[in-house]
C-alpha cells in the first residue's frame, strides 16, 4: 500500500455493496484513498427492491485499514451530492484522481409500451453518471497530474445487446455507453482518460432483482454467460480496479466486457 502521502484519491458511487463495495476495496489494497458514496436507500427504494443501508455503508467503512474510506450519503441524482463528495475528497485528501460511477438501479419485467420504468433508470444510471463526471473531471483537469486521473462508468452487458423485457434498462446502459465515448472524445490531449466496464450477470442485490422480475434464479440468468455460473463482485471489481490505475489509460474510449461470456 502506498503511503498516505503518495496515494491517489478516488470517488466510488453505488459503494455500498456489490461491485461498488467490491472497487472499493480493491481500490484501498491499490493503495488508493476512497471516498465513498451511496444514497442508502434501503427499503425506501423507488426501484421496487431494498437498496443498500447506512449500516452496509459503515459496515464497508469499518472494514478497511483506518483514515483510508471516508463514507457520503447522498443521491447521484442531485448534481450538489457529487459536487460535495468531490469537495470531501479535496478537503480529506487535497485532491481527486479517479471517479467510479457504480450506482445503479434495475427494473422493468414487461414489454416497452407496458414499462413506466424508464424515468427512474434515466435519472439514476445515466444522469447519475453524467453527474458524477461533471463534477469530477474539472477537478481531475486542474490537478496535479490529469495523465494519471481515470473516470470509469458501470455500464451492463445490455449496454451493447437486447434484453428481453428490460427495454428501459437497455436504453440506459446504452446511454452509459454513449456518454463515456463522448466523454473521452471531450478529454482528447488532457491525460485524463474515459472508458465503461459492462458486467454480465454478477452475485449481487440487482442480480437477485432482476431474477424476481422473471421469476426465475439467479444460477438461470447466469446460464447466459460461457462460465455458466454468476461472476462475483470481486471478479469485476478487479477490471474496474485495473481501468483506474495508471496502465488503465491504454483503455481509453473503450468498453470493456467483464461478463464471463455474456450471450454465448
Amino acid at each position: 500500500m502506498s503511503t498516505d502521502e503518495e496515494a491517489r484519491v478516488a470517488l466510488v458511487t453505488g459503494a455500498a455493496r456489490g461491485i461498488g463495495a467490491a472497487t472499493v476495496r480493491g481500490l484501498v489494497a491499490a493503495g488508493v484513498h476512497v471516498v465513498a458514496l451511496d444514497w442508502c436507500a434501503g427499503e425506501d427504494s423507488p426501484a421496487g427492491y431494498p437498496q443498500a443501508t447506512k449500516a452496509d455503508l459503515d459496515t464497508l467503512v469499518t472494514s478497511l485499514p483506518s483514515g483510508w474510506v471516508e463514507s457520503v450519503v447522498g443521491d447521484v441524482r442531485d448534481p450538489a451530492v457529487l459536487s460535495a463528495a468531490v469537495d470531501a475528497a479535496k478537503k480529506r485528501w487535497g485532491r481527486l484522481d479517479i471517479a467510479v460511477a457504480a450506482a445503479a438501479v434495475i427494473a422493468g419485467g414487461r414489454p416497452l409500451w407496458e414499462d413506466a420504468s424508464l424515468d427512474l433508470l434515466w435519472q439514476i444510471d445515466v444522469d447519475g453518471v453524467w453527474n458524477t463526471a461533471a463534477a469530477a473531471v474539472p477537478v481531475m483537469l486542474a490537478g496535479p497530474d490529469p495523465s494519471g486521473c481515470r473516470f470509469v462508468a458501470l455500464a451492463s452487458a445490455a449496454g451493447s445487446r437486447g434484453l428481453f423485457h428490460l427495454a428501459a434498462y437497455t436504453a440506459a446502459k446504452h446511454a452509459v455507453v454513449g456518454l463515456v465515448k463522448g466523454l473521452a472524445a471531450d478529454l482528447t490531449g488532457t491525460g485524463v482518460t474515459a472508458c465503461a466496464v459492462s458486467p454480465g450477470s454478477t452475485d449481487t442485490a440487482m442480480l437477485a432483482a432482476t431474477a424476481d422480475l422473471y421469476s426465475v434464479s439467479t444460477d438461470d440468468l447466469a446460464a447466459h454467460q460461457l462460465l455458466r455460473r454468476p461472476l462475483t463482485p470481486d471478479e469485476v471489481a478487479a477490471t474496474v480496479v485495473h481501468a483506474c490505475s495508471p496502465a488503465g489509460s491504454v483503455l481509453n474510449g473503450s468498453v470493456i466486457a467483464a461478463d464471463g461470456g455474456f450471450g454465448g
